[in-house]
C-alpha cells in the first residue's frame, strides 16, 4: 500500500477554476442584487431571491445526498464503496457551509415577512383562503425556523459523526473485536442520519421550503420527488469527482466494476424519478381538480412549458437511451456526460419547481441563474477539492475495504 497515491493535492488549474467561477458568481450576484434584488418592483426583487433560493436548496440538498449514499450502503453492509467513499464524505463535507447559507437565506424571508416568496406570511391571503387558512397550525414562522434549524443542524452534526468514525480508520488495524465494535458504531451512526433524513428530505422540509409556495397546493409524492431528484444528482456528483481523480492517478483501488455500480445508481434513480414525475402528473391530470391541476397549468400553459418537457427529455429520455448498456456505465467519457447532464437536468428541475410559482408570467432563465449556479459550483470544487487533501484517500485500515479491492460485478 505504500505505493499508493493516499494524499490528494489540488492542482492549481483546479484551484484557479474553482476560484474563477466564484468570482463570476459573485460577480452576478452584486449585479443581480443593484438591478433586481433592491429593486422596488415586486417581480424584480422576487426573481432576484428566487434565483438564490432555488440554487441553495439544490446544491445544498445534493451535497447532502453525498452522506445518504454513505449511509445507506453501510446499513446495506456494502464494502464496495470504501475504495471512492473519501469522495462522498469530501463533498458531504460542503453541507455545513451550503447550510449556514441557505439557511439565512430561508429564515431571512420568514423573519421579514416577504409574502412575495411564502404567500401564507401574508395574514390577509390566509384569512381568504380557506385551504392555507386550515394549514395555518403548520405553515406558521415558528414552526419554519424551529423546523429549518433542527434540519440544517442535525444533518451537520449527524454527517460529521458518520466523517469521524471514518477518519478512525487511518489509525491504526483493527482487532477482530475492535473491527467488529467499529462496524457496529458506524452502523448505528449511519441509522440515525437515515431516520432523520427520512424525516426531512422524505418528508417535512420539501413542503416547508418549496411546496408552501404554493401554499394552496399540495402533493403526497413532492418530498419522494425532491428526494429522487437530488439523489441521483448527487450521486452524479460523486462520479465526476471519482473519474478526475482517476484521472489523476488517484484513486488505484476503484475501478470498472466500482464505476459501473455508481452508474446503475444513476440509472435507477433517474427511471425512479420519472416513476414519481408520471405519478404526480397523471393522478393530477386524470383527476382534473381545479386547485391540484393548478401547479401544472402555471408549468404547461405558460412560457415554462419547454423548460418543463425539456427537463422530462434529459432526465428521462437520455438516461434511459444512453446508460441502458452495460458498456456505457463502464466508459468514463460516456458517465462524465450523463452526470453533467443529469445534475443540469435537476438543476431546471427545481428552477420551474420554484421559478414556475414565483415569477409565471414569464420564464426568468437566464444570466442571473447561471452565475448563481457557477457560484455554487465554484464552491463545491474548491470545498471538495480542500476536504479531499485533509485525509487519506482511502482508508487504509477498515475491515471491509478487502471487500472493496476485490469487488466485482
Amino acid at each position: 500500500m505504500s505505493t499508493l497515491k493516499l494524499q490528494f493535492e489540488v492542482p492549481s488549474k483546479m484551484k484557479s477554476w474553482s476560484i474563477g467561477l466564484i468570482v463570476v458568481g459573485l460577480i452576478a450576484v452584486i449585479l443581480g442584487f443593484v438591478t433586481k434584488g433592491s429593486s422596488k418592483e415586486a417581480s424584480l426583487s422576487t426573481q432576484f431571491w428566487g434565483t438564490l433560493m432555488y440554487n441553495s436548496i439544490f446544491f445544498l440538498l445534493v451535497c447532502n445526498a453525498a452522506m445518504f449514499f454513505i449511509c445507506a450502503t453501510t446499513l446495506a453492509m456494502g464494502g464496495w464503496q470504501q475504495s471512492f467513499k473519501r469522495v462522498a464524505e469530501a463533498i458531504s463535507a460542503v453541507v455545513p457551509i451550503f447550510a449556514v447559507l441557505t439557511g439565512l437565506l430561508l429564515i431571512g424571508f420568514v423573519l421579514t415577512g416577504n409574502y412575495h416568496i411564502y404567500e401564507w406570511l401574508n395574514k390577509d391571503f390566509v384569512n381568504s383562503h380557506e385551504a392555507v387558512k386550515g394549514k395555518s397550525g403548520f405553515l406558521s414562522p415558528g414552526f419554519f425556523i424551529v423546523w429549518t434549524l433542527l434540519t440544517l443542524g442535525l444533518w451537520v452534526i449527524l454527517g460529521k459523526n458518520m466523517r469521524k468514525i471514518s477518519s478512525e480508520a487511518d489509525e491504526k488495524p483493527f482487532g477482530f473485536e475492535e473491527g467488529r465494535k467499529y462496524i457496529f458504531r458506524n452502523t448505528v451512526a449511519a441509522a440515525l442520519f437515515i431516520v432523520w433524513f427520512a424525516l426531512t428530505v422524505g418528508s417535512v422540509t420539501p413542503w416547508f421550503w418549496m411546496m408552501s409556495i404554493d401554499a394552496g397546493w399540495y402533493s403526497t409524492m413532492y418530498s419522494w420527488y425532491t428526494f429522487a431528484s437530488s439523489f441521483v444528482s448527487g450521486v452524479a456528483l460523486i462520479i465526476l469527482f471519482v473519474i478526475y481523480l482517476k484521472n489523476k492517478g488517484y484513486l488505484e483501488y476503484t475501478n470498472q466494476e466500482h464505476l459501473h455500480d455508481l452508474g446503475k445508481f444513476m440509472f435507477a434513480f433517474s427511471i425512479f424519478w420519472t416513476y414519481l414525475w408520471f405519478a404526480q402528473y397523471m393522478l393530477l391530470w386524470y383527476a382534473n381538480i381545479p386547485e391540484e391541476t393548478i401547479y401544472f397549468k402555471k408549468r404547461i400553459q405558460t412560457e415554462y412549458k419547454g423548460v418543463f418537457f425539456l427537463m422530462l427529455v434529459i432526465n428521462f429520455v437520455c438516461p434511459i437511451l444512453i446508460l441502458m448498456k452495460r458498456s456505457a456505465k463502464r466508459n468514463y467519457t460516456v458517465l462524465t456526460f450523463m452526470a453533467v447532464l443529469i445534475i443540469f437536468g435537476h438543476w431546471l428541475d427545481f428552477y420551474q419547481m420554484i421559478m414556475a410559482s414565483l415569477c409565471n408570467s414569464e420564464i426568468t432563465l437566464g444570466w442571473l441563474d447561471f452565475g448563481v449556479a457557477a457560484l455554487y459550483v465554484g464552491m463545491i470544487i474548491f470545498f471538495v477539492g480542500k476536504n479531499l487533501e485533509k485525509k487519506p484517500l482511502i482508508p487504509r485500515y477498515h475491515p471491509f475495504l478487502k471487500e472493496s479491492i476485490i469487488h466485482h460485478t
